[in-house]
């Protein structure tokens, strides 16, 4: 089954549960994908993330509710997850740009947010250069945080930026230097465990050393298929619309599927003089039933 189709299956069991107390922890359980990586996928191809397609989907039928029903305010607050009618007027208000109450006149233009059918449309006339790459098992030496699965589609979020600037004023690099084999720079992240809410992000180099310094990580990448992106541009933005392209293009066009494990991006002297980083991405051979 490709990401798509989980996708679609995670949609669809969001709707059929959307009057409980759902989260996206739920659903990634639902589609057997981690935490981290169901938000990414989730959040780069719908543009949004799965809690705020359930709010968006319950304030949009309670808003349909609303102007059909005699139903109390209290009571609709209570069905579509909110505990006060106080949190559900200050969520609908946000949502439909009118208090419930006003709502419940006629003619008052509610806005709809409707399900969503997972669809990609390939077309013609755009290239994504990318090469596959396969790879032996390596170690990095690397200062490891860890930061909640929602920071990815936290539009103008800058705590991963933060973490390098940190790194950079405290002498970090220049302790891994010391223990590298080489001084290309990794970005290395991933899931803590399925059930996770947040993610380990490692800024590392390839260890050559004996013994990891106290405040590091030995952080093991395992020999595996790697499909590897250029990140064209003169700053960290390329790299998120590059993820995007990923998602939308080359994943479910391709005979490739991503692996839950460890991605990084890379920074070297080698790459060309346009190219702010690249992407490594784990990924295996589609298989089909």
């Amino acid at each position: 089954m490709n990401f798509i189709q989980n996708l679609q299956r995670s949609i669809d069991y969001m709707e059929e549960h959307i009057l409980e107390p759902i989260t996206y922890e739920d659903v990634a359980k639902h589609v057997y994908m981690s935490s981290y990586h169901f938000h990414r996928t989730f959040s780069l191809v719908t543009g949004i993330t799965a809690n705020e397609y359930i709010r968006n989907r319950r304030l949009s039928m309670a808003g349909q509710e609303l102007s059909v029903s005699d139903a109390k305010v209290i009571d609709i607050a209570l069905k579509y997850g909110y505990d006060s009618p106080e949190s559900f007027t200050k969520a609908f208000t946000r949502f439909h740009v009118i208090t419930p109450s006003v709502a419940r006149r006629a003619g008052m233009k509610l806005k709809s947010f409707n399900r969503l059918l997972i669809k990609i449309k390939l077309e013609g006339g755009t290239i994504m250069d990318y090469r596959i790459e396969k790879r032996e098992g390596f170690k990095l030496l690397t200062k490891v945080t860890k930061f909640r699965n929602e920071i990815i589609s936290e539009e103008g979020n800058t705590e991963i930026p933060d973490f390098w600037k940190e790194c950079g004023d405290n002498g970090t690099f220049e302790d891994l230097k010391q223990n590298a084999s080489n001084y290309d720079i990794y970005g290395a992240c991933a899931p803590i465990s399925k059930e996770s809410t947040h993610f380990d992000y490692g800024i590392g180099m390839e260890f050559s050393g004996d013994n990891v310094p106290e405040g590091y990580t030995l952080w093991e990448v395992k020999p595996t298929l790697w499909a590897v992106f250029k990140c064209i541009g003169d700053t960290g933005d390329c790299i998120g619309a590059t993820w995007g392209k990923i998602f939308s293009e080359f994943l479910p066009g391709s005979e490739y599927s991503m692996m839950d494990d460890t991605d990084f991006e890379l920074y070297s002297e080698d790459l060309d003089a346009d190219c702010f980083c690249e992407i490594w991405v784990p990924v295996e051979k589609k298989t089909y039933a």
